[in-house]
């Protein structure tokens, strides 16, 4: 009996079934492959979303989320000059516009996520001159007042929007100190460099060494609003629709409502 046709089948069965193993170990590792998202943010969300990122990996373990915060201008700096960035967040809506009109952003991926609210806050232990109300900041005894720089900080847009609806923007300016990102701002009231500052609700929220003494009219300044888009150059656009969708869900929303964060829409 001829036995080599026998034994090129056998060979060829082998070969095949290897083949085949050897093809879905491959695919198996492709799907379980770590991936890393770069998500820009503005810096008042880091408290909340760093939380965020903590239940998101519990689910998704294969994501890891890389944050860079800063103010909402320099990120959209970063982002037009070609920083490897998957999704932004910005704290307006205005920064976020720019990179639409320059077709940056991934189709389909922009969403209004959070609002928020902007508060006049003093040193706890050291408010002496006694400031209750924005109007109070043209008293000559406040020696020092701080806000996010209008141009790059939204929060010193904003607050930039009330004190010139209340009249007095150019009154105090020359006492002024910009900060860098609404962040500074606080720093600077919890150190009493300052004797008071305009941030954000939810930045006031998260520190022990101030107190809110006033909060801004929504009359007095465009509504605050954070969108949230993934970028179009991603190299990992589903997952970054994935993390944009966690954000809507109710483990992350309570995360935000924890922080004082509202809720859009």
């Amino acid at each position: 009996m001829n036995k080599t046709p026998f034994v090129t089948l056998i060979s060829w069965v082998l070969i095949s079934f290897l083949t085949i193993v050897g093809c879905n170990q491959v695919t198996s590792t492709t799907n379980s492959q770590a991936i890393e998202l770069t998500v820009s943010a503005a810096a008042s969300m880091q408290d909340a979303l760093k939380e965020v990122a903590k239940v998101y990996q519990e689910e998704y373990p294969n994501t890891k989320i890389t944050y860079n915060f800063a103010s909402s201008g320099t990120l959209t700096q970063q982002i037009k000059q070609g920083a490897p960035v998957d999704i932004f967040i910005s704290a307006n809506e205005r920064f976020m516009d720019e990179l639409d009109k320059k077709n940056i952003l991934l189709s389909g991926s922009r969403k209004d996520l959070l609002k928020n609210n902007v508060v006049l806050i003093v040193p706890k232990k050291d408010n002496i001159n006694n400031v209750s109300n924005f109007q109070e900041l043209t008293n000559p005894n406040i020696k020092r007042f701080s806000i996010g720089e209008p141009e790059s900080v939204p929060a010193g847009q904003y607050a930039k929007q009330v004190l010139s609806s209340l009249k007095i923007y150019e009154q105090i300016k020359p006492k002024t100190v910009f900060a860098k990102d609404v962040r500074q701002v606080l720093a600077y009231v919890e150190l009493g460099n300052v004797d008071a500052g305009i941030v954000y609700a939810t930045d006031a929220k998260i520190s022990k060494k101030i107190k809110i003494v006033a909060t801004a009219s929504e009359n007095n300044h465009k509504a605050i609003i954070y969108p949230v888009a993934a970028i179009k150059r991603t190299k990992n656009p589903e997952a970054a629709k994935e993390f944009i969708q966690f954000l809507f869900s109710n483990p992350a929303k309570d995360t935000f409502n924890k922080y004082g964060f509202q809720i859009a829409g």
